[in-house]
Order: C-alpha cells, then sequence, then structure tokens
C-alpha cells in the first residue's frame, strides 16, 4: 500500500464520523444520491456534508469548507472536479483525517495529466499518512449494524451477511450490488478501488482477511497491482478463509521480443500465468459472476466437505442425469452404494426406483420415505454430501420436501444443497432451505459447481505443507561463469557456459568437448565416445535446429568430417553475419522423453517457472504450464501433471514409464536458480530429456538470458 495509516484499514470500514466534501441537495448528482444513501443506511457514527453552496443537505447541517467542521472526520469521501482533489486531501489531511474515498473521475484513466494530478494526489496523502481509495471509485460499505456506512452511490443495498467483495470496476460493482439483494446473498463489507492509487487489492486482503465479520472473500481484477505480494498474501488468507476470483481478459495481449522459448511462452500465456497464481495461492478462479456467487453461497453457509463423494437423491430421472455428469466434469465422485446401505433404503422406496447413484427414488416417493432414505445416505459412512433434487408432485408438495431434507439434515453434520424444480413459485420453500444452512439453486449443475468449490478448498486446506528444497550448488563456479560474461559484454551465455551454469546447480547434462575446426571435432568425439552429436557454437544463434545448426547421430569420424562442413555453409547461408566460433561435440544421450524447462521474469511476478513438453513444436502446441519461484515439492508435481501430454511420460502402448521423480527434482533445482541468480533474466532448456525411471534426466539444449538483477523479491 502506497498510503495508509492501518493494516486493519479501521478509517475505511469502521469510521466514527464521514465528511463528504461534495455533499449536494441537486437531483441526479452523485453527491447528493452518496449523502442521502449514508442517511438511509442508518450510520452509527455522524455525518458531515460540505458544500459552500448548501445550508444544509438532506435535512444536515452543511459546512462551507473543510476548516469549518467541527472536528477532523475519520473518512473523507470526495466528490469534487479533479484538479480540486489534491488541495482538497490535504485539508483533510492538516486536521486530522485518517482515509479517503475518492469518487471524483479524471485521473490516470484519461491519460497522462491524469496520472500526474493522480501522483500528485499520493504525494498530499502520504505527507499525512492517509489511507485512500480510489480516485475514480463507486465507493465502499459495511453493513455492520454496529456501523451501518453505506458510503457509494448505489440506489441498492444487499442485507447484511459474511461475504465481502472488491471490485475494480465500479460499474460491474453497482451491478453486484443490485444483483445481490434480488437474490438475498448478504454482504459485509463492499470496495470499488478504482485506479487503486492507495489502498489496492493486497491490502483489502489483508484486511479482510483479519475481519471477523467476513467469511467469504469475492475479487473482482482486471490486473494485479503487484503478483508476487498477492501469492504471498492470499496464500495466507486461503488457509482460513476461501478467496473466490474473476480475472478478466483471459485471451492473449500477444508476445513481445523475447529471445527463448521461456521468454515467448510466458509473454504470450499470461492468462495461465495468472491460472498458476491462483492455484499456488489456494484462490479459486471462475469464469463468470454467476458462477462465482452460486460458489460464494455455499461458502456463506458455512458448509464443508470432507472429500468428493457425493449422493444425489431425486425424484425426476432427467436431472439427477445432468447433475451425474456435471459431478464427473468437475472432479466429485458418485460412489455406488454398498449392499448394506441398499437393503436399508429399498424397503421406504416404490418398487420402481432405481437404488442407484443418482438414486431415482420416482414421481411416487412421500415425505417420510424421502427423509427416511436422506437419512440413510447422509448417516453412511460411504459418503461425504449430497445433493437432493426435488420436483414437487402430487403428496410431496415443496413444503413437505423442505420438512423432509431439514429433518435429515438436522441429524448430520455433511453438507446437503438442494435443486428445486416446479411448476409452480417455490421461493418461499428455497428461502426457508437457505436459511436453515441448506443452500437451494435453480439448476443441478450450479449446485455441483459450488459442491466442486468446497471440495477444492478442502483439498487446498489439507494439502501437505512440504518445505521449499535447497540443493547444493557450486557457487564459485557460478561466479566464474557470471564474471566471464560481464567481462565480455554478453547479453546471451555461450552454449557451454550455459551448461557450466546448470552443473554448478546439479543439473545434469550430457559430456561434451568444443573445437575449432573438423579434424579437433573428430579428436573430440573419439574422446566423448560415439555416437555424438554437433552443434554449431556461435552467440548470435538462438535455435539452432532453425539453421541447421544441428546434427544428430553420428557415427564416426567420416560422419562427424561430412556434418562439420555441411553444417557450416548451411548456417553461413542462413545468417550471413553469424559469428562462428566452432563447434560443441556432444555424447548423443539414449532416448527418453523431451521436456522444456525455463526461467523467465516478470516485472509484477518476479521468477517465473515454465515447464511443458519439449522440441520444436512447444511454441506451436503452448501444452506448458507455470509457477512462480521458488517451487515447494508439491507445485512441482503438479507444474508436470498439468500438462495434457503428461500420459506419455507416464508411458503408453507398453513404453516404460518416465523418471519423473528425477524431473521434479530438476525443476526445483530450476527454481532454485531462478531465486539466487537474478541476473539470470531467461533460461530455456529445451530439450531436457527424461530417461525411463530411475535413469534420471539430462539437460541436452541451453540457452540462458542474461539481464540486470531483478528488484523483486520471491518467498517462499
Amino acid at each position: 500500500m502506497t498510503v495508509g495509516r492501518s493494516p486493519d484499514l479501521q478509517e475505511i470500514f469502521r469510521p466514527a464520523s464521514v465528511a463528504v466534501v461534495g455533499a449536494s441537495n441537486r437531483p441526479g448528482k452523485v453527491g447528493a444520491s452518496l449523502f442521502r444513501n449514508i442517511l438511509a443506511a442508518g450510520f452509527q457514527g455522524v455525518a458531515y456534508p460540505v458544500n459552500p453552496s448548501w445550508k444544509s443537505v438532506s435535512g444536515v447541517r452543511c459546512y462551507p469548507d473543510i476548516r469549518s467542521l467541527p472536528e477532523a472526520p475519520d473518512l473523507g469521501v470526495i466528490i469534487v472536479p479533479a484538479a480540486a482533489v489534491p488541495d482538497t486531501v490535504d485539508e483533510l489531511g492538516e486536521i486530522g483525517a485518517k482515509g479517503v474515498v475518492i469518487i471524483t473521475a479524471g485521473f490516470r484513466e484519461v491519460g497522462e495529466a491524469g496520472a500526474e494530478l493522480e501522483a500528485e494526489v499520493v504525494r498530499r496523502a502520504e505527507r499525512y499518512r492517509m489511507s485512500v481509495v480510489g480516485p475514480n471509485c463507486f465507493g465502499v460499505f459495511n453493513t455492520d449494524p454496529s456501523v451501518a456506512l453505506n458510503a457509494t452511490f448505489s440506489e441498492t443495498l444487499p442485507p447484511s451477511g459474511n461475504i465481502a467483495f472488491v471490485s475494480q470496476s465500479g460499474a460491474l460493482g453497482a451491478g453486484i450490488l443490485r444483483y445481490a439483494a434480488s437474490e438475498r446473498i448478504g454482504f459485509s463489507r463492499f470496495v470499488s478501488v478504482g485506479n487503486r492509487a492507495g489502498v489496492d487489492e493486497n491490502d483489502l486482503l489483508l484486511a479482510l482477511g483479519n475481519d471477523p465479520s467476513t467469511t467469504v472473500i469475492l475479487l473482482y481484477v482486471e490486473s494485479l497491482a503487484n503478483g508476487r505480494r498477492f501469492l504471498e498474501t492470499a496464500r495466507e488468507v486461503t488457509e482460513h478463509k476461501p478467496v473466490l476470483v474473476i480475472k478478466s481478459g483471459r485471451t492473449s495481449a500477444g508476445e513481445s521480443a523475447a529471445k527463448s522459448h521461456t521468454g515467448s511462452l510466458a509473454q504470450s500465456g499470461r492468462d495461465q500465468l495468472y491460472d498458476s497464481l491462483f492455484e499456488q495461492s489456494g484462490v479459486q478462479r471462475v469464469d463468470t459472476l454467476g458462477e462465482m456467487f452460486r460458489a460464494a453461497k455455499i461458502f456463506a453457509s458455512g458448509l464443508a466437505l470432507d472429500g468428493p463423494r457425493l449422493a444425489i437423491l431425486t425424484n425426476s430421472g432427467g436431472p439427477g442425469i445432468v447433475a451425474a455428469d456435471a459431478a464427473v466434469r468437475h472432479g466429485l465422485e458418485l460412489p455406488k452404494l454398498s449392499a448394506q446401505v441398499h437393503d436399508r433404503i429399498a424397503p421406504h422406496l416404490p418398487s420402481i426406483a432405481a437404488v442407484a447413484n443418482p438414486l431415482d427414488m420416482t414421481a411416487d416417493i412421500g415425505g417420510e420415505a424421502y427423509r427416511q432414505t436422506l437419512s440413510t445416505l447422509l448417516d453412511s459412512g460411504e459418503l461425504d454430501g449430497a445433493l437432493v433434487i426435488a420436483t414437487p408432485t402430487g403428496t410431496l408438495t415443496g413444503e413437505v420436501v423442505v420438512r423432509a431434507v431439514l429433518e435429515a439434515r438436522a441429524m448430520s453434520h455433511k453438507p446437503v444443497v438442494a435443486c428445486l424444480f416446479g411448476l409452480t413459485d417455490l421461493s418461499q420453500e428455497a428461502k426457508t432451505l437457505e436459511a436453515n444452512g441448506v443452500p437451494c439453486y435453480t439448476f443441478p449443475e450450479e449446485a455441483i459447481e459450488g459442491l466442486a468449490g468446497l471440495a477444492r478448498y478442502r483439498a487446498w486446506r489439507t494439502r501437505p505443507r512440504l518445505p521449499v528444497r535447497s540443493f547444493p550448488v557450486d557457487l564459485e563456479r557460478v561466479r566464474r561463469v557470471l564474471e566471464r560474461a560481464e567481462d565480455r559484454h554478453a547479453s546471451v551465455l555461450p552454449e557451454y557456459a550455459s551448461r557450466d551454469l546448470l552443473q554448478a546447480y546439479g543439473i545434469p547434462v550430457p559430456k561434451v568437448e568444443f573445437a575449432r575446426t573438423a579434424k579437433e571435432a573428430v579428436a573430440a568425439a573419439e574422446h566423448v565416445g560415439y555416437p555424438v552429436v554437433l552443434k554449431v557454437a556461435s552467440p548470435d544463434i538462438s535455435h539452432k535446429t532453425d539453421v541447421g545448426g544441428v546434427a544428430l547421430d553420428l557415427a564416426d569420424a567420416a560422419a562427424v568430417e561430412e556434418a562439420v562442413a555441411r553444417m557450416e555453409a548451411r548456417v553461413r547461408r542462413s545468417v550471413p553475419s553469424a559469428r562462428i566460433e566452432g563447434f560443441e561435440v556432444e555424447s548423443q544421450v539414449p532416448p527418453g522423453k523431451e521436456v522444456l524447462l525455463g526461467i523467465q521474469r516478470d516485472p509484477g511476478f518476479g521468477p517465473i517457472v515454465v515447464f511443458g513438453m519439449g522440441g520444436i513444436y512447444v511454441e506451436t502446441l503452448r501444452d506448458v504450464t507455470f509457477r512462480l519461484a521458488p517451487l515447494r515439492p508439491l507445485s512441482a508435481e503438479h507444474m508436470v501433471r498439468a500438462v495434457r501430454s503428461f500420459p506419455l511420460l507416464e508411458g503408453v502402448r507398453g513404453e516404460p514409464p518416465s523418471d519423473i521423480p528425477a524431473l521434479i527434482e530438476i525443476l526445483e533445482r530450476v527454481s532454485q536458480l531462478a531465486v539466487e541468480q537474478p541476473e539470470v533474466a531467461e533460461l530455456d532448456i529445451n530439450p531436457l530429456i527424461v530417461r525411463p525411471a530411475g535413469q534420471g534426466a539430462v539437460a541436452v539444449d541451453a540457452r540462458v538470458v542474461l539481464g540486470p538483477p531483478s528488484r523483486s523479491a520471491p518467498s517462499a
């Protein structure tokens, strides 16, 4: 947070007094609706309107200027022209205000002049250590009855609840408030952060994480102020509260002029990078606002799912099938009912009932049988929760369904979620269920989404907490490599230097010798041992394969001599300006699976580790995953398992499985290199040959791009 007084943001969420600078009586003005909203919400503190044009606003004495106020307000809400905002902040700071919410627009969002004005606002606020929300924001509210602050210009305020919402979009926030009110979704806090000149999503995550009135945190973000800090803060908060996020802008923003596969993949895979960031921090990313609030509803109910085993209970077959399909898609399990459970349930059901999972009780089921069946399922040790889908028919009225569900639910700690279908209005029944801790959804797949969120959150909270592993490093060897590069003013390491760096970090490489001529190449091959690989050595060629700079399977001296002549001619035709320093002769690594490992640095995220299936098609197929360094062992394993091509590493069509533990360890070593060597801007190991289980992995080709030391400070 650039400016601010308290990490819990009490001056924003629980002010004892508020001054609205720019309050008005003029209909349609933001200053009129916002001050009226403060009064209408029943604010428990003192509200002061400030405007020289009015004697009173909404029946409250109005003060001509800030210095005329009888006391220093905890919070100032600013609704004046943009040019007047810096002086207004100054005046509030001089009398002792602790925070400001700047509704006014016309700052960074309008261009360079606005950005300069915003910077001036920040400088003024820093002078007095004031917290700043905005500018260009929709406001804040706190529904706690002891505060009852609505400092927004929304005409609709949702009921009090335990969900906090932080939005970078004011218009979207306004729509959310209306939606929440119509859906009976209760909020604890709401903040529209606008341009984030001061308070940002990281500050709010920390404050809301410590807020006893909030049990679920929702975020709408278009970008992150600091991805590294977000990872650290969110990882702390999600240990005890679920955090759900919508990150807009899922499409690629294009590629920059990166010098390696890794750099190109990281630039074009920004959305995947956000996915990885959220996964590493325990934040659940959702695609739509509807999905977000369906998940929030079930989290806000306080339910917990102890495992993925779900029972689906229905009196109509179709919705049960839809729910079953959704459960499989979201990773939930539908266990087959045991003979013992079957025998306990069957006597209560019609003879035509399908005693399976989903369990279709048919339209002839009665209320008592419904209750007994659900109780039996919840009482068994074979299931972790239940979805009940009810279509009231005949004697099974909506009221009967509600009573049966609640009576069965009262005898179990396991979560029950409901979906009601009917030709009549069942909103009252849904309201009754939700008031008694049974979230109710319109469609079965929505209910499944909510339950899947509970399962993911449980998996996060119960994950093994393994520390980041540290491996021994030959630091003297690393120092020599980097000093030689600095002496040569080299931004790209020669391949032999890249190999030295990898070996210093314990990453296996092939046996290799350098040769300047064909004769030296033959001698090197004799020493290395046939078959060998020949590579051109040039600081001007990034991808050797593209210009014919790699020759494989050279079995004797004649093959080496011929390969040298052919390679030199091809490279000079393809890249006439390239400096050919010689050739590298490597022992050929036995066959295995080709993968890519790499490092890329991002101004906001710091060091990023990239993993994917390797070879020449990596940038085309883009079957890659990302994680922020440093990697814990579990994160490294998840990286490997997350690529679509992972089954190839497990072994297909009779192939042996690859040495996945060796691959995971090399990923961790690359992560350590990324953290400890900030001069390494990009690292590209492509391919890393992963041998069959127990035989390790070897980095066949490596490229290192150097840059100025990164200032990001990664942490575990």
